[in-house]
């Protein structure tokens, strides 16, 4: 849901994999094969393990973060991981990127030119996301959906970045 001044938009579960599932049709439906799925964690960890299912690939994990200061809210440096994880030991040939969204882009060029410098075996690389701002210097392949008001999405799994063990122990009485 959307707030009326643009600024916030708030997905519940239930959106945020019909969502997952709507990018999954993108892809299917462009035809496009791949060998690989990668996501980028932290953000592209749920909607890379529900695309990894639906296709039946391999899941490919990197690391990056730049969402870090007040509970995820404020963007900082950059940090891409120098290895990749996946079954297959080194990954390679048509490979699909997935991340939550373009949010500044940053991210996903950064990532992308890493990949097309340091991993020769990839033959080909697309990207999907679920959403793209309109402030996002790079166009992914495949996105659900357009937000032409940038505003902060707040996703359903976002209450965990600010708690902790002992508010879970409160929580559950224990």
């Amino acid at each position: 849901m959307l707030t009326e001044d643009g600024k916030h938009l708030y997905v519940s579960y239930d959106e945020y994999h019909s969502l997952i599932e709507k990018l999954a049709l993108k892809v299917h439906q462009s035809g496009w094969e791949f060998d690989t799925i990668l996501c980028l964690a932290r953000g592209g960890l749920r909607p890379g393990d529900v695309l990894s299912r639906i296709f039946d690939k391999p899941l490919a994990i990197m690391s990056t973060s730049s969402y870090r200061a007040e509970a995820g809210t404020k963007q900082g440096v950059l940090d891409i991981a120098r290895f990749i994880t996946t079954p297959k030991g080194e990954i390679a040939g048509k490979v699909l990127l997935v991340d939550d969204l373009a949010d500044t882009g940053h991210t996903l060029r950064a990532v992308i030119e890493q990949l097309k410098s340091n991993y020769a075996p990839i033959t080909e690389l697309r990207s999907a996301v679920i959403w793209t701002k309109a402030v996002s210097i790079f166009t992914p392949d495949y996105s659900v959906e357009f937000l032409p008001t940038n505003p902060w999405i707040h996703q359903p799994f976002e209450g965990y970045d600010a708690m902790r063990p002992a508010q879970l122990m409160e929580k559950w009485k224990l």
